[in-house]
């Protein structure tokens, strides 16, 4: 019997609910546009969506905390031409300006995560600061250089070129990479202790406070993480455009906070998983790229990303809203 109400709960799981919508979009946007069925059109499509899918795994710690991070797409950017002002003008080894970019993001994100932590400060302003922030330390380090901000700074080596375009018995190091991530980040949130006290934050800070769990440097390491996240997308942009911008993750806060919803984390906090966002992510990103090879503008793409946003928000609320109807009901019946 409880084998069967588990097998009954993983068959109607929200996660799988995810994985039939994905499958109808590639069957929609198949019907729309054969050459979407291509195999290698299919798997190359990830590399005009991997920044969504690399950030939104661990914003979603951030949002299971009860916080929220905008600021990402900024720190990509900033990431971005780290990179290009490091290699180009300063002389460093492309792989050192990586480390150091990355470096960069992770402290940026630390940054963001002191203030939300130790000062009590909300989230969204902490980190639409932080945005401002960020993008304007990105105009600054192009200032800095001998390119001008609408060229960029492109010719990067082969070696780091190939971080993006090569690929590993046929698949993508792209999709390698964030299969990985995956991987990594279901274990520090679903399978640690660390990721144990995540979840207690978000459900309960005070309690946690009050059980000896330090809930300050929890909450400053998941904008860490999620800082750490949107440098690496930075440097996978980077790889693919062949070019490094100051604005090249301007447009994907929406997408990021919509992936990390609809994949099932609260907005409010204390639930939410890595593999839900995973799947969500891919979602959005067949979606816009679906709809692009149907004919669909690129500057018109964030209206179907707002609206479903919006209507898993309602749905969200909704539901919350009648399960508390339904628990008063009960306890009203039982009285």
């Amino acid at each position: 019997m409880n084998k069967m109400k588990g097998l009954k709960s993983k068959v109607f799981s929200w996660e799988m609910f995810l994985i039939v919508i994905l499958l109808l979009e590639i069957l929609v946007f198949g019907q729309l546009n054969p050459r979407f069925l291509r195999l290698n059109v299919l798997m190359g499509s990830i590399n005009d969506f991997i920044s969504i899918c690399i950030i939104s795994l661990f914003v979603t710690f951030v949002m299971v905390t009860g916080g929220i991070d905008i600021q990402a797409g900024s720190i990509v950017g900033l990431t971005s031409i780290t990179i290009g002002l490091l290699w180009q003008d300063k002389g460093f080894n492309v792989w050192a300006a990586v480390l150091v970019s990355i470096l960069v993001g992770t402290l940026c994100g630390l940054l963001s995560g002191f203030f939300v932590a130790y000062t009590g400060v909300q989230p969204m302003v902490v980190t639409l600061g932080g945005s401002f922030l960020y993008s304007g330390l990105a105009l600054a380090v192009v200032n800095m250089s001998s390119s001008e901000a609408y060229e960029g700074i492109s010719g990067f080596p082969e070696s780091f070129m190939k971080l993006s375009s090569g690929n590993i018995a046929g698949m993508p190091n792209q999709l390698i990479i964030f299969i990985a991530l995956v991987v990594i980040a279901y274990i520090l949130l679903h399978k640690t202790k660390y990721g144990r006290y995540i979840f207690l934050c978000g459900v309960n800070s005070s309690a946690c406070r009050y059980s000896g769990i330090r809930v300050r440097p929890i909450i400053m390491s998941t904008y860490g993480l999620s800082g750490m996240s949107a440098a690496l997308a930075g440097v996978v942009l980077t790889s693919y455009l062949g070019s490094a911008k100051s604005d090249l993750g301007s447009s994907l806060t929406l997408p990021i906070i919509t992936a990390v919803v609809l994949g099932g984390t609260s907005n409010l906090g204390g639930k939410g998983g890595v593999i839900g966002t995973a799947l969500a992510a891919c979602v959005i990103g067949i979606l816009k790229f679906g709809l692009n090879m149907s004919g669909m503008a690129s500057q018109y793409l964030d209206i179907p990303v707002g609206i479903l946003l919006i209507i898993v928000l309602a749905f969200r609320m909704t539901g919350s809203g009648n399960t508390k109807l339904l628990a008063r009901l009960k306890k009203n019946r039982g009285k």
